[in-house]
């Protein structure tokens, strides 16, 4: 006799129940969510499924990033490095500069001094390989190098275009890697992608120089130290400011938009302790001083130090709106990009295609559904009946799962679902083949059902995990579109399982009651 013990019986109740519940608000029209939902308590589920790019229509960025930039920049690095080690160890030199590929180039006057400037270049940077001819030195970086250099710098901008994008409040973002050098950032619901654009576009190297008042634009060109640089506040004036910066924009632990106190626009900051300390000092040796804020190349303030300044705390005015400065907040909150992105490509999917897509999605899983519904229950009576409820909690499970899990549902996965659910039955196939063949080998009815059923579960077992194992491969190697594919497979396959081997036995179960069965409408 076929028995589920009474745990079990509402376990099983208990999953199908909290199933429907958490897949009921995807049902609800979407004009009518938010007020419907609005009236529910606190402690039903008001979580839906989110819709992809294809289905609810938004922008598709592509981003590049600009590698050669790293590599020059750890070379200016280097350079900037060693000069005064050179100078301090007294050892003269003809030229001093970088090398296209990446690296540097010294050129020395004095032979002897070749062993100590090599050693000396592998003591900052032991990833150079250095050659040695006559009086000149070349320090280059390996292919090697160079590999994990640009592997760390798309892992370091894909975190950081990630912070960004979530600032700024839009929902499930799609953002991955494609290739050596690109970002793919898709942005369902965003119709408008041009802030997420200027975002994406600034570096936001935020640094902070000494103004050197003593020199003139004429003299920078032949001073190494020094630089001039355009200010954002007043166009077309230059300012002279200290090559190497004070402090930079990796000290910073804090940045929020706060208005100055002539309730101008502003950004206040907040240094960590090291930037502190070096805050604290720079101001106390640089009282009455220029200081200039510099922005990816630009000075976008120059306050000048009244006294010193130990709180760790500061503040960026200037000509700002306050759009503006809320984003520079967000930018300094997430962190400079290692190298900069360019776009180098940008569609955006209107909401209208994402409604055909979904339209279409709901015929076919319908059609699906009921072309399922007609084969089991013209095949298999009552029972088949049993099967097709089955095959509906499956989908409140995968519904509920997806919700909770706040899962991004894409054309794709819609396939996948689809797929899942006319395999749901599967099983059953296989369950209800069985018991036919121990009915014709004489077995009683509860016999042959439960024989069915024991029978059957390696089968059924081995067909799921081959599923399974499939779709965490695709998962693992795929991409976006293919992901989502996986996701809804997996989900879909296992709930089959739990529905076709616990629920679906439930209902025979509870059908059989104390029946004296002779016949099953099998």
């Amino acid at each position: 006799m076929i028995q589920i013990p009474t745990w079990k019986r509402i376990l099983i109740i208990g999953v199908v129940v909290l199933s429907v519940l958490f897949a009921a608000p995807n049902f609800i029209p979407k004009d009518k969510q938010d007020e419907i939902l609005g009236k529910l308590p606190s402690w039903m589920p008001h979580k839906t499924v989110n819709l992809g790019l294809d289905l609810q229509g938004g922008s598709h960025i592509l981003l590049q990033v600009d590698l050669a930039s790293v590599t020059k920049q750890r070379s200016d690095d280097i350079i900037s490095s060693l000069r005064p080690i050179l100078r301090e160890k007294k050892i003269g030199y003809k030229r001093l500069s970088t090398i296209t590929t990446g690296g540097v180039r010294v050129q020395l006057r004095e032979l002897s001094d070749a062993s100590e400037v090599t050693k000396a270049i592998r003591a900052m940077d032991s990833t150079l390989s250095l050659q040695t001819n006559g009086d000149m030195i070349e320090g280059t970086f390996s292919e090697a190098a160079i590999k994990t250099i640009q592997d760390e710098v798309i892992n370091q901008s894909l975190e950081i275009v990630r912070r960004r994008i979530d600032e700024t409040g839009t929902n499930e973002p799609t953002i991955q890697r494609q290739g050596d050098d690109r970002i793919v950032v898709q942005l369902p619901g965003l119709d408008n992608p041009q802030r997420v654009k200027d975002l994406l576009g600034k570096t936001a190297k935020l640094s902070f120089h000494l103004v050197n008042m003593d020199v003139g634009s004429s003299d920078v060109k032949n001073t190494g130290g020094d630089m001039i640089l355009p200010m954002v506040e007043s166009p077309g004036e230059t300012l002279a400011v200290n090559r190497q910066a004070m402090l930079t924009g990796d000290m910073l632990v804090a940045a929020a938009y706060a208005p100055d106190q002539n309730g101008q626009s502003a950004v206040s900051f907040r240094f960590n302790p090291v930037g502190t300390k070096k805050f604290c000092q720079l101001s106390k040796d640089n009282v009455n001083r220029l200081f200039a804020i510099v922005l990816d190349n630009e000075i976008i303030s120059a306050p000048v130090i009244r006294e010193p300044i130990c709180g760790g705390s500061g503040q960026i005015s200037g000509s700002f709106t306050v759009k503006e400065a809320n984003d520079l907040a967000i930018l300094l909150r997430a962190g400079a990009l290692p190298a900069p992105l360019a776009i180098i490509e940008e569609r955006t999917v209107g909401p209208s295609l994402g409604a055909d897509s979904i339209e279409a999605g709901k015929k076919a899983a319908i059609l699906g559904l009921i072309l399922v519904f007609i084969l089991m229950i013209g095949s298999y009576s009552l029972f088949g009946i049993f099967s097709c409820i089955g095959m509906l909690v499956n989908l409140a499970i995968v519904f509920a799962l997806l919700s909770v899990m706040q899962a991004t549902l894409t054309m794709p996965g819609i396939a996948g679902l689809i797929l899942t659910v006319c395999m749901s039955v599967d099983a059953n196939v296989l369950i209800y083949e069985r018991i036919r063949e121990e009915l014709r080998e004489g077995r009683s009815a509860v016999s042959a059902i439960d024989n069915g059923f024991r029978m059957a579960f390696a089968t059924i077992t081995d067909s799921n995990l081959t599923h399974i194992f499939a779709a965490i491969i695709l998962f693992s190697l795929g991409s976006g579109a293919i992901k989502g594919f996986a996701v809804t497979t997996i989900i879909g396959t296992a709930a089959s399982f739990f529905t076709a081997l616990s629920v679906v036995r439930l209902m025979i179960i509870y059908w059989m009651g104390k029946r004296k069965l002779t016949t099953l409408p099998v």
